[in-house]
């Protein structure tokens, strides 16, 4: 997706593993100091438009299978995709979910904006068609579900967004409870009240938040207000996701004109786990992991945000001017800068290698039916990358038996132990976020970066570690 503001079980642990928690837990678990104003007025509501990358594929009539998984990643014939199998091979957790481990017992919260008419529909053709179990599913709208204009192209956008947020935390976690929950409008006040009500009231283990905006844009009264709900987020051990955006280095500025150096908000906050993007490369049979660049689509590159909304194609990352560097970045490579480093880690984000989703508002908007069960379309974005994350930790909580909270330190705790790193992550060492607009960005290096953090995850290693790291701290 583009994202942008105004006009946008069970498994045994090593000794050696414990061990590390006890020699280097220790002071990697405070977070970075914010840089807050103070304010007395009324919070001022900021829009965050998100623009979904998308395009359409049939399904083959004879099969479970669609032409584009055949495809090279190279893009010589065409889009390549993936089916939630596909995804759960090359991610390490389809040896999880054969044990059972799927995340039941627990709630993933995905919080979004307006509503989708269709999202019900579209997640009973996407089980059926990929033998997914039948989805629980309950959507709520805490402070009233705004009617449905399908001519509003900002709710287009929303409805499009929700389809697939909800089928793909649903891919990753197949027996968890997913819990959609509707902002009333896209105002940053609206999103915050939204994810306020789940926090307030428990609702979820884990949030996905597939949106941001450029974090200086945010009112500073609203942005002390979002970092304190995140606090007691963290307290109640709920794991907070964002997506680190679309558009590489850069964001809009705050009247939607231009392109500037800028981390995004809310993947910025220290206690936000963020999430960048990849261009994934797997076996078009079983899913096999063949190997990661950062995502910059190889046909369109890396776009700054001014010249199309329709045009912005790589791994959100940066630094926060927000929040200081937080001590569990000490010590991890290329995060030397004084800010808070972002993305923490990343997912495939491709349109090329770009997951099948069945959209019945994309159907819609194409003149056809809605409820069409053949025709499918190709989401990439940042946005893919949160709500699979959030599904993966549900999945780690139903077997570690808690909650993990706040996965941050952990992660780099992992990301400092070079054999646990290696068998947990996968690294991505190829691509950059340069955007031409503002002649700057970042590269990609060993271990950490501002383009895909500390890379894709091994599911099925990380999940016991991540486990054990949450449960001590």
């Amino acid at each position: 997706m583009h994202f942008m503001q105004k006009v946008p079980r069970a498994l045994k642990i090593s000794s050696v593993a414990v061990g590390l928690v006890a020699i280097i837990l220790g002071g990697f678990f405070a977070t970075g100091h914010a840089a807050f104003a103070s304010s007395a007025t009324p919070d001022i509501a900021h829009q965050i438009t998100v623009h979904p990358d998308i395009s359409k594929v049939t399904k083959d009539t004879s099969a479970v299978h669609f032409g584009c998984q055949d495809r090279p990643i190279d893009g010589s014939a065409g889009l390549r995709c993936y089916q939630p199998s596909q995804i759960q091979a090359a991610y390490g957790l389809t040896p999880l979910l054969n044990k059972g481990i799927n995340g039941k017992g627990r709630t993933i919260a995905i919080i979004d904006a307006f509503q989708s008419p269709y999202v019900q529909s579209d997640l009973s053709i996407f089980d059926s068609t990929f033998g997914l179990p039948t989805a629980d599913f309950q959507q709520i709208a805490p402070q009233g579900l705004t009617p449905f204009d399908p001519n509003d192209g900002n709710m287009d956008g929303w409805a499009e967004e929700i389809t697939l947020d909800v089928l793909w935390a649903h891919a990753a976690a197949p027996g968890a409870k997913i819990l959609l929950v509707l902002a009333t409008s896209n105002d940053d006040t609206a999103l915050y009240n939204a994810t306020k009500y789940v926090v307030d009231n428990n609702l979820a283990d884990t949030i996905s938040q597939s949106f941001g905006e450029a974090e200086t844009c945010m009112d500073p009264n609203l942005l002390k207000k979002q970092h304190t709900l995140f606090e007691q987020a963290a307290k109640k051990k709920i794991t907070v996701f964002a997506s680190s955006g679309d558009s590489g280095a850069s964001q809009f500025n705050c009247d939607g004109t231009a392109a500037i150096l800028s981390a995004s908000s809310p993947a910025s906050d220290p206690l936000v786990t963020g999430v960048g993007g990849t261009t994934l490369n797997a076996d078009s049979a079983t899913g096999a992991y063949i190997g990661e660049t950062a995502w910059t689509e190889q046909l369109l590159g890396c776009n700054p945000p001014a010249v199309a909304l329709d045009d912005i194609n790589c791994s959100g990352g940066g630094f926060s001017t927000i929040y200081g560097r937080p001590s569990f970045q000490f010590g991890i490579p290329n995060t030397s800068r004084s800010g808070r480093g972002v993305p923490d880690v990343s997912y495939n984000a491709g349109v090329n290698g770009g997951v099948l989703t069945h959209c019945g508002i994309c159907n819609l908007l194409s003149g056809l039916d809605p409820a069409d069960p053949t025709i499918f379309f190709l989401f990439g974005g940042t946005s893919a990358g949160s709500p699979q994350w959030a599904g993966l930790t549900a999945v780690g909580d139903q077997l570690a038996h808690h909650r993990f909270g706040d996965i941050n330190p952990a992660l780099y705790l992992i990301g400092r132990a070079h054999g646990l790193y290696a068998d947990s992550f996968h690294d991505v060492t190829t691509g950059n976020n340069d955007v031409s607009e503002i002649g700057t960005g970042y590269d990609t290096a060993t271990n950490w970066d501002a383009v895909t953090g500390l890379g894709s995850p091994n599911a099925s290693k990380l999940l016991p570690l991540l486990g054990v790291f949450t449960l001590v701290s």
